[in-house]
């Protein structure tokens, strides 16, 4: 058993005091710095962390909520109820619309469109998230498909006009696939997300494209050697945008897609990385003003989880099987039924 000369021995060390110091009895112990032990440091640093990361959280919650009324009544009335994503599984109607800035980089690009009425869709994807699943189906903007109501045309034009329910009644419509949830993605203020994170890392083949006209016309231009590249936001959502690449002659608008999901898988990558860890509050507040959707806070932390849980989803895109010129739309990509129930095949099922 342990001596009460040796218990207090223990806490004179704790407090500082050089053990074995002699004292007049009952004279009160000298007050002391504590020691600097690995144990505290440890402490310390985990305590942070945890405020780091709640402190992120809130941030997160409370900008998702404040733009969670961004989104038209009609859109959210259009959408099936879903499920927790954590435990179920859910499908997510991903848009990026072709709304241009009204000032700064890109605002002065030929043809822009500055409103959300009229818009088009130029990013189509569809999402099956949730319960350790993650996949995805991009469906080329060109794509003929019928829009309700309104007959046969390019599946972009759905947005254009009746806005985010139409597009989501056109592409169930297209693909015979309930959408939970919508998700669109303002790519006006995508860079600005991607500049909080860090950037991303990106794989490219070798670019050499004009955007809009290249920087000469109001545009911009993109040359990347073929290889690794850490690219920054305006850099990515050029990358996601290009269509046509003299560097590449078979990059087109089914490839444009491809790109698309390979930023969106190194946004995911980049999120979980230590240099992003340093900006996650600013990246947590900046986050949900990426985005319109139904989800609130939680219900979009449900899916980030179930996105981390599922793992980096496989490029999956539409082919197209020909192309034929619409009436009043111009050349549209057409698909075949067989093409399309195959690929919603593997979306839903693997």
């Amino acid at each position: 058993m342990r001596t009460r000369m040796a218990d207090e021995r223990d806490r004179e060390e704790e407090i500082g005091l050089p053990s074995g110091l002699d004292r007049e009895p009952g004279k009160p112990k000298a007050p002391g710095k504590r020691r600097v032990t690995v144990r505290r440091v440890v402490k310390y640093v985990a305590l942070a962390i945890v405020a780091w990361l709640l402190l992120s959280l809130i941030l997160f919650t409370v900008s998702a909520e404040i733009e969670k009324g961004n989104l038209p009544n009609s859109a959210s009335a259009a959408l099936t109820g879903g499920s927790n994503m954590i435990t179920g599984t859910d499908t997510v109607l991903i848009l990026g619309t072709d709304q241009r800035p009204t000032t700064g980089p890109g605002s002065k690009e030929p043809g822009s469109n500055y409103n959300d009425a009229g818009a088009r869709s130029d990013t189509i994807m569809l999402w099956r998230i949730g319960g350790g699943t993650s996949r995805r189906l991009s469906i080329p903007r060109d794509t003929a498909a019928p829009i309700p109501g309104h007959g046969l045309g390019k599946i972009n034009a759905g947005y254009a006009i009746g806005g985010p329910a139409l597009a989501i009644k056109t592409v169930e419509a297209f693909t015979g696939v309930k959408i939970n949830h919508i998700i669109i993605v303002n790519l006006a203020a995508f860079p600005k997300f991607i500049d909080a994170i860090g950037g991303v890392d990106v794989k490219t083949e070798h670019v050499c494209a004009n955007v809009s006209g290249g920087t000469q016309n109001g545009g911009f231009t993109l040359n990347l050697p073929a290889g690794e590249h850490h690219l920054n936001g305006q850099q990515a959502l050029l990358y996601s945008r290009i269509r046509e690449n003299p560097c590449n002659p078979s990059d087109n608008d089914v490839t444009r897609v491809q790109h698309q999901q390979q930023i969106l898988n190194a946004i995911k990558g980049q999120l979980f990385s230590v240099g992003a860890f340093f900006h996650l509050p600013w990246a947590s507040w900046d986050a949900p003003k990426v985005l319109r959707t139904d989800m609130g806070g939680p219900t979009l932390l449900s899916l980030f989880t179930a996105s981390e849980v599922g793992g980096s989803a496989p490029v999956n895109v539409l082919k197209p099987t020909g192309a034929e010129d619409l009436p009043g739309s111009g050349a549209a990509l057409i698909a075949s039924p067989q093409a399309v129930h195959s690929a919603v095949s593997q979306l839903m099922n693997g």
